[in-house]
């Protein structure tokens, strides 16, 4: 029988195959443990000046004295935030771009205007919680919210209301105004709140329908007032005197959170160091300030709350989504 030789590789080479394969493995949780070395960038998928740009910033500030480099804020408008939520899921998942993510996470999956959805990212924790407010020009005709809706239920589709986007959740806030009075609006989308405002200050809205801190300084200025806000109980600071629509006996109560997240797939490791970091910001005094004063409702959740908050709107938001999505 014919026998073939063993080829046997030389103990030496052997040996240093070993040792390069343990360098590699050992090399691997390293990056996670150097974690940072750079600039982490956090994406807003909003215009500047509206209030995701507002706290974005604002926890950047104040993150500056809990997390080793700085963290850059980055816009990224467009498409009702899924150009930025986009950038954010299909990101590198190393930790070096966060994303601020709103309730549009849960609205444009439902609505078929987004491919990405909560499932592509890692939630890092909750900042915040803004209702919808039905804000009008000071010196427009309407003093109440009874007055506004009494005058647009006079001419169905003739009161054009303005918003973050199709899609948004202040879009959605509008529709479901609608749904809970009967009104007719005509809704007018724009590239974030910020831009809404502007429109509405120029006199070229009838109304908006954006967040209260997204238009305090405006109210405080004496241009623009606040017919009502959709919250549970009433607001402090500037809007102690504007009533919910609750309060009018309107059953309606929706608003936008605001959060950190990182791509699916970022390794444990960092997911903890800026969740820890996240923690220690959203503590700060003076972040903490600054939301007051910008009339940003402040609600930090760690990592799991955030997570509830996400599934819960999944199932809240559905009828009034449907109802979106069949005049879509």
């Amino acid at each position: 029988m014919k026998t073939f030789p063993i080829h046997r590789a030389p103990r030496r080479a052997f040996v240093r195959g070993i040792g390069l394969a343990a360098l590699s493995l050992a090399a691997m949780p390293s990056f996670a443990a150097d974690y940072p070395t750079r600039p982490v960038e956090l994406v807003v998928a909003a215009s500047p000046g509206g209030g995701t740009d507002v706290l974005a910033r604002a926890f950047a500030d104040a993150a500056r004295k809990y997390f080793p480099q700085p963290i850059i804020v980055v816009n990224r408008p467009g498409a009702s935030s899924a150009i930025g939520f986009a950038d954010v899921a299909n990101a590198k998942p190393d930790g070096y771009k966060l994303g601020v993510m709103s309730v549009n996470l849960v609205i444009l999956p439902a609505l078929g205007l987004m491919k990405v959805n909560a499932e592509d990212f890692i939630p890092v924790a909750q900042l915040n919680i803004d209702p919808s407010a039905i804000t009008v020009r000071a010196d427009s005709p309407w003093k109440t919210i009874e007055e506004f809706l009494a005058d647009a239920k006079k001419r169905p589709g003739g009161m054009q209301v303005g918003n973050g986007g199709v899609g948004d959740v202040w879009h959605v806030a509008a529709v479901a105004l609608e749904d809970r009075t009967g009104v007719q609006l005509n809704h007018v989308p724009f590239q974030g709140g910020a831009p809404a405002v502007a429109s509405l200050l120029g006199g070229h809205v009838d109304a908006i329908t954006v967040s209260p801190g997204e238009v305090a300084q405006h109210v405080l200025a004496g241009k623009l007032r606040v017919l009502a806000v959709m919250s549970e109980q009433r607001l402090p600071g500037a809007y102690t005197n504007t009533p919910t629509l609750k309060e009018r006996n309107i059953d309606l109560s929706i608003g936008a959170w605001r959060g950190l997240a990182l791509p699916k797939n970022t390794p444990p490791e960092i997911v903890q160091t800026l969740r820890t970091a996240a923690k220690a910001a959203a503590a700060d005094p003076t972040y903490r300030e600054i939301l007051a004063k910008a009339n940003l409702g402040e609600a930090y959740l760690d990592a799991d709350g955030f997570k509830g908050v996400i599934e819960h709107d999944r199932t809240s938001l559905k009828k009034v989504l449907d109802k979106l999505a069949i005049q879509k």
